[in-house]
């Protein structure tokens, strides 16, 4: 039997930012642009119980993209260990030249990096630069300022990248030049500015500025694996989760349902929730729906296992009203 070299000194960076400001399509821009034959992974971590980014970062099929996910809030706590248990499942099946991280926008960044730092200190990972993306425009909104999650992601970021820069108004770069300026951890710190998440692959080489805090814990309900429970017979599963002062429900659909996509873009534009995130199987094919700050965005995906979806708020949502819009935009062929 062959007996594999060890997994070391991968390198890692944590992408971060709050809920809805471009983390996914900032990390799918970085795959579509790492070098060629790089073999690169992804662990992403959802607020909500139903995994759907891991699909919205695209296909595994070319052998150099690995993707894991960990639902259900905050990775380094939710379910006991799940952050090292999918961390040492993804990196024995991509042994990657390097790997990504995307904390939940409501989690804990600090936790998370505290925990890949002990991993470091293993040897098994090379901590590198985390990159916390920031929409200048939320400046204005309290729910930001005043969040504990926030303000970690500006502490333990290395660099700042104001991301949506295309839909700022004259005054909120400024605004968040003069916000980083004064605040705590701010001053030093590097700031980028992109559109549409395009990050740049060497922004990754830099090392990590991160050091061990104090020790503290904090914890999270068990979870069950849900994303590997069996559909009931009605053909779905609804799973809902509250946290950090936000609320998701999420539904998971039997593979044999399909949806009619004039209707789920209706629908989906009109929902008034922080974020609404899905993959769904359509009569035109598969499509991955993203929407934030009122805009949608559809991408067109090769192949999912299953259509999936998840709305998360600041307000509980009338889920079962919700439930039956999705059922209503089943297709009738």
């Amino acid at each position: 039997m062959k007996i594999e070299d060890p997994i070391r000194q991968v390198p890692a960076n944590v992408i971060t930012g709050f809920l809805g400001v471009g983390k996914t399509t900032a990390i799918r821009h970085l795959l579509d642009n790492k070098p060629t034959g790089e073999r690169w992974a992804v662990l992403v971590n959802e607020f909500g119980e139903i995994g759907v980014d891991g699909s919205l970062f695209g296909s595994e099929n070319d052998g150099e993209v690995f993707i894991r996910e960990v639902p259900g809030g905050c990775m380094c706590c939710t379910a006991g260990l799940p952050m090292q248990v999918a961390l040492n499942q993804l990196l024995r099946r991509a042994r990657p030249q390097r790997l990504l991280i995307e904390p939940t926008g409501l989690g804990h960044p600090r936790e998370v990096l505290t925990a890949l730092s002990e991993a470091a200190s293993s040897g098994v990972l090379d901590l590198r630069a985390t990159l916390t993306l920031v929409d200048a425009r939320c400046l204005a909104d309290e729910r930001y300022l005043s969040n504990d999650t926030f303000r970690q992601q500006l502490e333990v970021a290395d660099l700042v990248v104001a991301n949506k820069s295309d839909l700022y108004g004259p005054r909120d770069l400024e605004a968040l030049r003069r916000f980083l300026s004064s605040s705590a951890h701010g001053p030093t710190k590097p700031l980028k500015v992109v559109e549409q998440g395009r990050l740049l692959p060497e922004w990754l080489h830099s090392p990590s500025g991160f050091t061990l805090p104090q020790a503290q814990t904090h914890t999270h309900a068990t979870h069950p694996e849900i994303n590997e429970q069996p559909i009931p017979e009605c053909g779905y599963l609804r799973l809902e989760h509250s946290g950090e002062g936000f609320h998701s429900c999420g539904w998971r659909f039997d593979p044999t349902l399909v949806f009619d996509f004039h209707k789920l873009f209706s629908l989906i534009s009109g929902i008034g929730a922080d974020r609404v995130k899905g993959v769904f199987i359509t009569q035109d094919g598969v499509f991955g729906f993203n929407k934030a700050d009122s805009v949608l965005s559809v991408l067109e995906l090769d192949d999912i296992s299953e259509s999936r979806v998840e709305v998360i708020d600041a307000q509980p949502g009338e889920w079962t009203r919700m439930e039956s819009a999705w059922l209503e935009a089943l297709s009738a062929a």
